[in-house]
Parts: C-alpha cells; structure tokens; sequence
C-alpha cells in the first residue's frame, strides 16, 4: 500500500507529535523526521531506515531559540557561522543538552544541528514545536532522496507521511562542522570540516578563518561516528561504481552508463548517459546528483562510469559523495 503523501502541514505536525514518522522536504534532500527528544520516535527512524545505531542524526530546528535548550555551550565562533548561514545547509556539533537522547547522538556527548532553508520544512517545525531528528528519507547506504517520488519508491511501509515539497534546490547533504579546543592556544577553538555538503570550505573560511578537514578515522565501522556521512560505503546504487576523469567506456564489458558533469562529445558505447550541467555549473550538478545516479541505476547497467569534480566548491562535496558510492566496503 502506498503511503501517503501531500501538502499538509497540519497533519504532518499532528502525527510528529503523536510519535509518528513523516519525510518531508528539505533544501538538501529530503529527511525522515520523529521527535527528536521522543526515544521510541527516534528508534523507529533507525529499524525503518534499517540504519545502525553508532550513525547519529541532525537534529533539525525551527529558529535558534532552540540551541540554548539543546546544547551546553556555544563558542563565539559557531555563533559567527549561524549568524553566516542559517537558515542552510550547514549542520554545527556541539555539546548536547541532557534532554537530548543518547540514540540521537549513537552515544556520544555532542548532537548536530541545522535550521533547514525550506518554506514547508520550516512551517513544519514551527507547527510540530518540537526538533525533529531527520536522515535521509532512504534506506541506509542508498541514494539520496531528491524528491517525494524518491522517497515513495524505497518505501512501502512504515512512514506515516510525505510532506511533499517539491524538488531540493540544493540537492546534496548539508555541511558538518565541529570545534575542537587548541592545544596550542589556551581558550581557542579550531573548526574541523567533517562532512562537505551544500556550504563549502571556501564560504566558511571567508566568516571564520581557518577550517581544517577531517580525515576519515581508520576505526572499524562499528565505532560511533562523529558525523553521519562518515562511513566508507555510503550513497550507493546497487550499480557498481567507477570514478573515472572522463568518457572512456573502452576496456569496460557489458552495459555500461555514464554520469558526466558536462556535455559528452561522444556517447559510442554507453548504454546510458546522465550529463549534470550543460555548462559544468558545480550548483547546478550538485542540484540533479542523486536524480540522475538513480536514473542509471534503474537502466539495467554492469557499470556506472562516473566522472569526478574538480576538488573545490560543491565539487569537493560531490567528490565525497562518488568516494563512497564507489567504495566496495561492506557496511
């Protein structure tokens, strides 16, 4: 049975509040919402998700009022960024309140938040009056969710409703950022990028200096991780993956696809070509990403070639997301 889907906020927040489950849009890509400091809400967003519980989740937020009653502390620096680009896709870490579960942050004592940049995710949250925490409405490790049909097409059961909000305008997952203290300088603090997303490195260096970017852990994948997004095998078709630095379907056997970032001068021997931008706009990649990786992976392919970015801009954060859709780890 198809779960329904539409417009109403109302009833979205009503069923929020009563413990239920409900995708909705964000600017980003679309998140599986439940009560952020309901428990039970929140363990069904992992079993639906049938994600493991050492990923955390983003608590998202209707306005900064809420910071204060969900975190312990907040540095000058982190105010700066808020003040910078939220509402947006930018999610800060920092040290969580008691009143936040330890489910939400897979046990750890910091929790992520954002303010979405979404009319009808913001109507949302000021209607439910509660933070909702809110992965990605797929199932663990797949492809992102760009639409309401995206999310319909994973799921047939468990979600309670669709807030459906359109197409995301920014079309991958938000940046993550920590502060750690400096060792080397007695009450400093340094920005640590853990996740690339919609806000790049570039942006955050022009309102706070230097950020530094965090390098993946080595840990088993079984350790709680300090941002979702983290884990080597994420974002993934179930068509295998290759990154390649342009068209060359030579040397590759069966169906072959291709997912270009420009226009493709040649198309002999692909089965099926996915181009993201006619002018090589990173924005404009960034916004058909995911759309068109589940394109190829519904066109019966062996392969997907797909063309990397330039690291810079979405382009690093794009990059990430090819990195761990080509990585053959098993999670």
């Amino acid at each position: 049975m198809a779960i329904d889907c539409g417009a109403e906020v109302a009833r979205a927040a009503d069923i929020l509040r009563r413990g239920g489950l409900v995708a909705f849009a964000t600017e980003t890509v679309y998140g599986l919402g439940a009560d952020a400091l309901n428990p039970t809400a929140v363990a069904r967003v992992f079993a639906v998700k049938r994600r493991p519980e050492f990923d955390p989740l983003i608590v998202h937020v209707a306005d900064a009022a809420w910071v204060p009653r969900l975190t312990r502390a907040v540095i000058p620096s982190a105010r700066k960024l808020m003040d910078a680009f939220w509402p947006g896709p930018l999610s800060i870490v920092l040290p969580k309140a008691d009143c936040v579960p330890d489910l939400v942050t897979a046990g750890l004592p910091d929790v992520a938040i954002r303010i979405p940049d979404h009319p009808l995710a913001r109507a949302l949250l000021l209607a439910t009056d509660r933070p909702l925490a809110a992965p990605s409405a797929n199932l663990f490790g797949r492809v992102s969710p760009t639409s309401a049909a995206h999310v319909a097409e994973q799921f047939q059961t468990g979600i309670d409703y669709i807030l459906d909000g359109g197409s995301c305008t920014v079309g991958v997952e938000s940046t993550v950022v920590r502060f750690l203290s400096d060792p080397d300088r007695t009450g400093s603090w340094k920005c640590e990028l853990l996740r690339p997303g919609g806000v790049t490195i570039e942006q955050l260096q022009q309102v706070i200096g230097a950020v530094s970017i965090a390098e993946d852990s080595g840990h088993p994948v079984l350790q709680a991780q300090s941002a979702p997004g983290r884990l080597p095998r994420h974002y993934a078709p179930r068509t295998p993956v290759k990154i390649v630095s342009g068209p060359t379907p030579a040397g590759e056997g069966g169906r072959v696809g291709f997912l270009s970032r420009g226009p493709v001068a040649d198309s002999a021997g692909f089965a099926a070509i996915e181009v993201l931008s006619q002018t090589g706009d990173l924005s404009e990649c960034a916004v058909g990403f995911f759309a068109a990786l589940r394109r190829l992976d519904s066109a019966d392919l062996d392969l997907i070639l797909a063309e990397s970015f330039p690291e810079q801009g979405l382009g690093r954060a794009l990059n990430d997301r090819l990195r761990r859709a080509a990585n053959t780890a098993v999670v």
